[in-house]
């Protein structure tokens, strides 16, 4: 009985597994807005001091 319930929560981590590496491939095909990263101009004013 314990047996059979460690087996299916084994079957169950392995699918859950495959639907993580499935959706790290096809979803930025499907959902590319959102794996995209923001961009925002960085800019910060540099004084060099030349001897």
């Amino acid at each position: 009985m314990i047996g059979r319930l460690f087996k299916y929560i084994g079957y169950l981590a392995v699918l859950a597994l495959l639907a993580l590496v499935a959706f790290a491939y096809v979803g930025p095909l499907v959902m590319e807005d959102a794996f995209k990263p923001s961009q925002v101009d960085v800019s910060k004013p540099v004084q060099l001091q030349v001897q």
